[in-house]
């Protein structure tokens, strides 16, 4: 089986299923689309233990003045709100940047099975290259973490955001 990279300290696994691509390239949709409205690029999607999606979200705090409205909390609210729980045990978030930690606080309590990560964020994230609260052994709930499977492509969408702002 094939490898994938992991940033430094972090475990490398087998190629992850072949369907995140496609989930990732969504939520990169997503965040392009943000960008353009003047948000940070990310976006987000919550996909059910059958692989439908049941909950996207791009980040909105310019929008609607919200400072929690970050691509992963819309997603899970929106999916909370698909299946009529707060419980998303059989989901699967796929997100274009590796989530802060009051995402990975939200992910935690929300009981999400896995995430899966475009890019690392070295100066906020909370699933690994930071901090790693989503596998924190004295929480009540583990989160598997697959990532990052397309550092350039994410990566480059937020570096252009910035650089466009600089």
């Amino acid at each position: 089986m094939a490898e994938f990279a992991a940033p430094s300290g972090l475990t490398t696994g087998p190629v992850p299923d072949p369907r995140y691509a496609g989930w990732l390239a969504h939520a990169l949709d997503l965040a392009r689309a943000s960008g353009q409205l003047g948000e940070v690029p990310v976006g987000a999607v919550i996909v059910d233990g059958a692989g439908e999606i049941i909950g996207t979200g791009a980040n909105a705090r310019e929008a609607t003045g919200d400072p929690t409205a970050h691509a992963e909390i819309v997603a899970l609210r929106a999916a909370a709100r698909h299946t009529g729980s707060w419980r998303l045990a059989d989901c699967t978030l796929v997100v274009t940047l590796e989530p802060c930690v009051m995402c990975a606080g939200a992910i935690v309590q929300a009981r999400v099975r896995t995430v899966v990560i475009g890019a690392w964020d070295d100066k906020a994230g909370a699933c690994g290259s930071v901090w790693d609260l989503v596998r924190d052994r004295r929480a009540n709930h583990w989160v598997e973490v697959v990532g990052a499977l397309d550092e350039a492509g994410c990566g480059g969408v937020l570096r252009e955001f910035f650089e466009a702002r600089r």
